[in-house]
């Protein structure tokens, strides 16, 4: 299966098809952290290559709910995220037959659809908490492969990548954003085996 893995620096997903043999290929604006096949670039010039399968990750800074939060008490453009908006949209009509698009909770549930699942990396075999929501286009809704069970906090659970409050742990840096956009390898995992099989 030719695979293209759009908006995606870490290698996860791409390699994750990689192993099982798929013709896999990341595309971002960003090197490749680790050596595969990448094109740097404009994903949107590149969704015309005849790939079976499209898994996109736009960049979230303008589309989720915690982003939104700077945009809603104008210290971002809101054109920001109306442009996020169009590139999201770009990459749903893609000219590909089977499609998912990964995101946090966000403004793509309000202003273009809601996701057709919402998974949990401790869902996946990761002792962390970070709700990810799914729109697909001619794919099944992961399964679950691997429970991990949480901490218990004044009766609230939580994982080993927040606080007791419920906050992630990382804190502000200037490459908290990249650290927080990895696919976890769990979830990359699931997603090849299960999606490999149609």
């Amino acid at each position: 299966m030719k695979v293209l893995v759009a908006c995606e620096f870490s290698g996860a997903v791409r390699d994750a098809f990689a192993a099982l043999g798929h013709d896999a290929w990341s595309c971002d604006l960003l090197q490749s952290e680790k050596p595969g096949q990448h094109i740097q670039g404009d994903v949107l010039e590149h969704l015309g290559c005849g790939w079976d399968l499209l898994i996109a990750h736009p960049p979230c800074i303008f589309l989720s709910s915690s982003g939104m939060h700077w945009t809603m008490r104008g210290k971002r453009d809101p054109q920001r995220t109306l442009d996020a908006l169009d590139f999201v949209r770009r990459l749903m009509d893609a000219p590909v037959p089977k499609i998912g698009v990964e995101n946090p909770i966000g403004v793509i549930s309000t202003r273009i659809r809601k996701p057709d699942q919402i998974i949990q990396p401790y869902q996946y075999g990761h002792d962390a908490s970070k709700r990810t929501c799914l729109w697909l286009k001619n794919l099944p809704r992961l399964r679950p492969t691997g429970f991990v069970e949480p901490r218990w906090v004044d009766g609230k659970p939580r994982w080993a990548n927040q606080t007791d409050s419920g906050q992630n742990k990382l804190g502000p840096s200037e490459d908290r954003w990249a650290k927080r956009s990895i696919t976890y390898p769990g979830i990359a995992a699931a997603m090849a085996a299960q999606w490999s099989a149609l």
